[in-house]
């Protein structure tokens, strides 16, 4: 017997303003940008069209088709088991980003190629550099510590002609290493963009995916799914997030005059702490915390710069003014 009726808000207002994915998913449209999405849709318990969001291949067949409904990308596809980003999340980012930037360029966004962003850790999935170009037209530079990754990405943007001369791989030969090796000398980037690994184990990632799973079910599983993928490079290292933001804080402490504004997600307030720590430690100028939600789920983006106001100031005039 189907359960009755649910009602949803029009809208997911913990969504950025400008998100494209505000609005409830539009299945027939969806379909109709990529019908091999149909044979995933199906009526939930509600009756209301929906796909399993526990089922890995679906997840993946949406993400496909979200990418080809609003971001206009003919071919997306990712390796098995490797991490399948949820796209209104990213994008939304990407959103609270360019806002940072514009309130540094006295409300304007900067727009178009001129405009340079370093992802740290781009993926298999390349889901940063392809919403990037598509919404504001910035080209990035895609950082990567696995090889297999790296050969996704790269094939996501062979066959999409838009993403070409857009977007640059670059192979982390040093997985210790998060931003030496990636920029440049006399390189300069007007933001660094990263979704760090959450966690400090292997086991601690499966603990977690089996909390998820019995929240949602409201039984307990037998194994933990990913139903969003993940290998352990994307999902943990050594000391987890707080380690790796700390140790990216500092390191960007030698890239300084590099970049404009450094960022990171964060997935627990908690682990802010030790970071305000690291950058009164580095002498960071400037320091924001963007609160970001979706559905149930809060995260928050922190961002830091080492410029002065003077150095500010000459940024946007050689940069953003021309």
């Amino acid at each position: 017997m189907e359960d009755k009726k649910k009602e949803h808000p029009k809208e997911k207002s913990r969504l950025h303003p400008r998100s494209l994915h505000r609005e409830r998913y539009d299945f027939k449209k969806l379909i109709q940008s990529c019908p091999e999405l149909d044979k995933y849709v199906k009526p939930n318990k509600f009756g209301d069209d929906s796909v399993d969001f526990f089922d890995p291949q679906a997840v993946r067949m949406l993400n496909t088709a979200l990418l080809k409904h609003f971001y206009f990308i003919d071919y997306w596809d990712i390796p098995s088991d490797y991490l399948c980003p949820p796209i209104p999340g990213r994008s939304d980012y990407i959103h609270h980003i360019a806002d940072l930037l514009g309130a540094s360029h006295f409300g304007r966004i900067p727009r178009g190629e001129k405009i340079k962003c370093l992802d740290i850790g781009v993926g298999a999935s390349c889901v940063y550099p392809i919403i990037v170009n598509k919404l504001y037209g910035w080209t990035t530079v895609g950082s990567e510590t696995d090889p297999v990754a790296l050969a996704s990405a790269k094939k996501i943007i062979e066959k999409n002609p838009s993403l070409k001369e857009k977007v640059e791989l670059r192979l982390q030969t040093n997985p210790k290493d998060i931003y030496y090796g990636m920029i440049n000398h006399d390189e300069m980037f007007d933001l660094s963009i990263c979704n760090p690994p959450f966690h400090s184990s292997a086991k601690e990632a499966e603990a977690e995916s089996l909390r998820k799973l019995k929240n949602l079910k409201h039984k307990t599983p037998d194994k933990a799914v990913l139903n969003f993928g993940g290998k352990s490079q994307e999902l943990w290292c050594e000391g987890g997030e707080v380690w790796f933001i700390r140790k990216m804080i500092k390191e960007s402490k030698k890239f300084g005059n590099s970049c404009f504004w450094f960022s990171t997600l964060v997935s627990k307030q908690a682990h802010l702490k030790s970071a305000y720590i690291t950058l009164k430690e580095t002498k960071a100028t400037k320091v924001e915390t963007i609160p970001m939600g979706q559905g149930n789920k809060s995260s928050r983006i922190l961002a830091w710069t080492f410029l002065d106001k003077t150095q500010q100031r000459e940024w946007r005039k050689t940069r953003w003014e021309k």
